[in-house]
């Protein structure tokens, strides 16, 4: 057989090595190729046990699925070969399928031939990529209701607000002379105030980064306050060296740490002190640097210890070795100056979990409007608003519609409704191959 459309594009969809493996393939000539695999082509969307063949030879005993496009992921013709996971049939099929006229797939080959084809949109894409890459229960269940659509709808309906604004502009532009009521103008102002307001409050709200990104926290204090006991005892392993020596710790040791579905970086820091040692100076100076960039800092206190102010406002002070020094009753609560904990008793660390759950509240809690989940957004989303305030500030109603229109370019990339080819090769590279 002569080879096929070169654009017919074939990729491993399940690491190998497993029971099953899935070869996935689209492209306008897929249909040529399985017929010539599978000898006819199986009913559309039923899972039907074929011999694969090439060259005379039986490649495996292969379930085959069939999608005929444009009811496909890609819109394309396309296909999936359920294969036993050995790297001997994995490499026999891809050699059949290289000598049939397909191509390997690059990374996010699959998801970008959905949205050039219209399936879904950019929003949907990266969600896609995020559902793939979803290690916690917060991260999978963001992921889905943005592929489900419910951050471009947002993102299209204030789009579609735009285009009214910018044709209400339009027509103060087209008609100087008709004499327009000032309501007209007045009205007009109002909607990109109020549409401007809305965007403004949307990129306040960093739960869907927090979530997609996970949050960075510090473990800070003296030496000897429990830093790294804490550590272990959060993580439930032996990551940190714990000893009655102070000083341990010379560098930050990190980890991550899943919490109510929400992925935390823990950071055990250096002990801060006055030191004289080069070494233990360099962990110090690594140590306020982390406390500085850290999304929340646990501030520890040994028992004896000064309550001093704690090492930055936001920081939540927590008493440690309870187990030998407990807290006077009245300390120990979440309203209080300090948490008291311990590593020792079965519920010693209760106090400190009830406090990074009210901490987390906000990202645990499911509001209504989806949050934006990308920097991409937020630099998309961004321009909108510069370019609004830009359009509210001025008098001249041509400038101000200029002002309107780059507003709806910098909306519009966010969903890839223009300038999308620009944005392609950037936001697919980052895609496994498999889709």
């Amino acid at each position: 057989m002569s080879p096929t459309d070169p654009s017919v594009i074939f990729a491993l969809a399940t690491a190998p090595g497993g029971a099953i493996s899935v070869m996935r393939v689209s492209g306008s000539g897929s249909a040529e190729i399985l017929q010539a695999l599978a000898g006819t082509l199986p009913a559309p969307r039923r899972a039907s046990l074929r011999p694969l063949k090439h060259g005379g030879e039986v490649l495996d005993e292969a379930l085959v699925l069939w999608f005929p496009g444009p009811n496909s992921y890609t819109g394309e013709d396309s296909f999936e070969l359920h294969l036993h996971g050995s790297p001997a049939i994995i490499e026999a099929v891809a050699e059949a399928l290289r000598a049939l006229g397909a191509s390997p797939a690059e990374a996010g080959a699959f998801t970008r031939r959905a949205v050039q084809a219209g399936r879904m949109d950019l929003l949907q894409a990266e969600a896609i990529a995020d559902l793939v890459e979803a290690e916690t229960q917060a991260q999978r269940r963001q992921a889905l209701r943005q592929a489900d659509g419910a951050l471009s709808a947002l993102y299209d309906s204030w789009a579609g607000r735009l285009k009214q604004i910018l044709a209400q502009q339009e027509a103060l532009i087209d008609f100087p002379d008709e004499e327009l009521p000032p309501e007209v103008e007045n009205q007009l102002m109002q909607n990109m105030l109020g549409l401007q307001v809305e965007i403004a409050e949307h990129l306040q709200d960093r739960r869907g980064e927090a979530t997609r990104e996970g949050l960075h926290v510090v473990i800070a204090g003296a030496p000897n306050a429990g830093k790294s006991s804490l550590l272990n005892a959060l993580s439930g392993t032996e990551a940190a060296i714990v000893t009655a020596h102070a000083g341990t710790t010379r560098d930050a040791i990190s980890l991550d740490w899943t919490f109510e579905g929400i992925r935390l970086r823990l950071t055990d820091t250096a002990g801060l002190r006055e030191t004289e040692n080069e070494i233990e100076a360099e962990g110090i100076r690594r140590a306020r640097t982390h406390v500085s960039q850290a999304d929340l800092v646990l501030h520890l206190l040994a028992p004896g210890e000064e309550a001093t102010p704690s090492i930055t406002p936001e920081a939540l002070r927590v008493r440690t070795k309870t187990d030998l020094a407990p807290l006077p009753a009245p300390s120990v609560s979440l309203t209080g100056s300090l948490i008291g904990i311990n590593t020792v008793t079965p519920d010693g660390l209760a106090p400190l979990l009830a406090a990074l759950r009210t901490q987390l509240q906000p990202l645990l809690a499911q509001r209504e409007a989806p949050p934006l989940t990308r920097a991409r957004h937020r630099a998309g989303l961004e321009e909108t608003q510069h370019a609004l305030t830009r359009a509210l500030r001025t008098d001249w109603p041509e400038l101000r519609g200029e002002e309107l229109r780059q507003a709806m370019r910098a909306l519009g990339r966010l969903t890839g409704k223009v300038d999308v080819e620009a944005l392609l090769d950037t936001i697919f590279s980052s895609f496994c191959i498999g889709k």
